[in-house]
């Protein structure tokens, strides 16, 4: 394959990504490297995004008006790059609205970056995993324009989303991007929430099961597996919120009015 083969099959690359293929096929000096990425950069065949991260422009097309995955932007941010949260319901077509945010979850330093429209931001991966090295838990590769992409599975999706809401939107947004998921393992799910031993974290995922226990199949086992773990005093659904809201015993869970009562529904 020549440089050009290279070039159409990826979309997006990194500059580790475009060494390793010429190495491949002849050792060269870093000199070289450089002044074969400047050529295809002046010649508007590839657009340099950000230090190490380029994007391959298509035959015919302007580098600064040629269409860019910014699905691939993040999934290459850095090299463990993982999307997640509303960025992770996004690339499964599960997001109620769009964002031009762009969330992905590292271990690296990666500082934020705004590219046309779009912003790019990292968070870190939870304590607990790191502690426990389950950073890739509920983490899955899928293949997007030949290029592979990882991001969270729909059931850490949920979790995560609950564990930190602000990364989800509004309360409508999260409660109706995940309706439009028909289905979750949720043995995954509750071996996750447990995984990041948080107690509230807990009870808003089995707050959010029990109010779809039917359309989810949720069995009794699993509200009671999650029960046990529920918070021995109240928590609030979200922390220093003042929007009012009335406490769920089950769960020992601060619910807004808002969630209980689908406001949102009002306004359709």
């Amino acid at each position: 394959m020549n440089i050009q083969g290279f070039f159409a099959r990826r979309p997006v690359f990194t500059h580790e990504e475009f060494t390793a293929f010429l190495d491949a096929q002849e050792p060269r000096s870093v000199k070289t490297r450089e002044a074969i990425l400047c050529h295809y950069t002046k010649a508007g065949r590839i657009l340099h995004v950000r230090r190490g991260l380029y994007a391959t422009v298509p035959p015919g097309l302007d580098p600064e008006k040629c269409p860019v995955d910014p699905y691939l932007l993040a999934g290459k941010m850095t090299d463990d790059a993982v999307l997640a949260y509303h960025t992770a319901l996004e690339f499964y077509g599960k997001a109620y609205s769009i964002h031009q945010q762009f969330l992905y979850l590292t271990s690296r330093s990666s500082r934020p970056m705004t590219f046309r429209s779009y912003r790019f931001r990292r968070v870190l991966f939870p304590k607990p995993l790191r502690d426990e090295r389950q950073e890739s838990f509920g983490v899955i590769v899928s293949e997007r324009a030949n290029v592979d992409v990882r991001v969270t599975s729909l059931e850490r999706t949920l979790v995560d989303l609950l564990d930190r809401p602000k990364l989800g939107g509004s309360w409508e947004e999260i409660w109706r991007s995940l309706e439009s998921v028909e289905f979750f393992d949720l043995d995954q799910v509750i071996e996750y929430v447990l995984l990041l031993d948080n107690a509230t974290t807990v009870a808003k995922v089995g707050f959010y099961l029990e109010q779809h226990q039917e359309s989810l199949m949720v069995s009794a086992a699993h509200l009671h597996t999650l029960r046990k773990h529920r918070p021995q005093q109240p928590h609030y659904l979200q922390r220093n919120s003042r929007s009012p809201g009335r406490l769920v015993s089950e769960w020992n869970l601060v619910v807004p009015t808002e969630i209980l009562e689908r406001s949102w529904d009002e306004l359709s």
